[in-house]
């Protein structure tokens, strides 16, 4: 039985199903995540959450600017981050710098992800979209990250979110696919409740909050209705998605409040890099800092890190 083919027979069947979700009390997500936030972890414990979410990174850079050598850099420190810190998860770049991530991960386990479909605004005609992740698959990229079109989404057109999703989807072959909300842009946590269902039910293999693009990006109350999302759509449909915040997380306090609302949400299942990332430019360095502190005893201090 196709489940989730059933309920997108139709717009108006999707409709219902989607607003027919139970409902977010907005006032105690925020409070949920900010109890969460104000946990600590302490010795031996600290230093596994400091080396799980290395490992959780999708070390990003999505600029302009980006050139062929930036992103070889960038390779080589996710490889080989330093101070005998595992590898990251992923390198995240642009289309074009996909064969240059490629070449640069050779040998190892980290992944190349690729953003696609006009990313970051979405605006852009389908087989525009599909060629853009075609392109990066062909190239060799892992893993794709999407994003949806938030104007159809905000004005109902879920029939048009679900079928651009299926889509790359199909597009993606054996390649992993994210799908990124833009939470910043969703208004309510109604909506992204109900996005990370939409986005589920059409086939993705994460749901990712930000393209770090818009203001705000990742928070714990976002990322909080993403992993309730996905622990209730494992219920339902017997299939495990990932939760990937992005933007806005830079510190190692705050990786860890990540972890811990991961842990207190979902449990262990989820506490994996095949099932939790963090996007993120700036945060690998302060981790790394305070990985060396604890060993040693003292800060290194930015002067020793790579520029990202």
């Amino acid at each position: 039985m196709n489940v989730a083919g059933d309920i997108a027979a139709s717009e108006q069947s999707l409709r219902r199903f989607l607003h027919g979700l139970p409902g977010v009390d907005e006032v105690g997500a925020r409070a949920r995540a900010e109890t969460l936030a104000t946990r600590s972890i302490k010795t031996d414990s600290k230093r596994q959450a400091i080396d799980l979410a290395i490992a959780m990174i999708d070390l990003t850079t999505l600029e302009g600017q980006d050139t062929p050598g930036k992103v070889r850099a960038m390779c080589a420190k996710a490889r080989q981050p330093g101070y005998g810190a595992p590898p990251v998860a992923a390198v995240c770049i642009y289309p074009d710098l996909v064969p240059e991530a490629v070449a640069g991960v050779a040998g190892s386990t980290v992944r190349v992800a690729s953003v696609a479909t006009s990313f970051p605004s979405g605006r852009a005609a389908l087989d525009v979209k599909l060629a853009d992740v075609k392109s990066a698959v062909a190239a060799g990229a892992d893993e794709v990250d999407m994003v949806i079109d938030r104007g159809a989404f905000l004005t109902g057109r879920y029939g048009l979110v679900y079928e651009e999703i299926t889509a790359v989807r199909a597009a993606c072959g054996d390649a992993h696919l994210k799908v990124i909300l833009e939470t910043g842009e969703l208004s309510t946590l109604d909506n992204v409740r109900r996005a990370s269902w939409l986005a589920m039910l059409a086939g993705a293999d994460f749901i990712k909050t930000s393209t770090g693009k818009v203001t705000p990006a990742a928070t714990l109350p976002v990322t909080l209705v993403m992993l309730e999302a996905v622990r209730d759509y494992r219920d339902f449909a017997d299939r495990q998605v990932g939760v990937k915040p992005a933007g806005g997380i830079r510190t190692e306090k705050d990786a860890i409040r990540y972890l811990v609302l991961v842990n207190e949400t979902v449990g262990e299942d989820w506490l994996n890099p095949r099932y939790f990332r963090i996007g993120a430019s700036s945060l690998l360095n302060d981790l790394l800092m305070q990985r060396e502190r604890m060993a040693t005893g003292r800060y290194s201090g930015p002067d020793y890190m790579t520029v990202d």
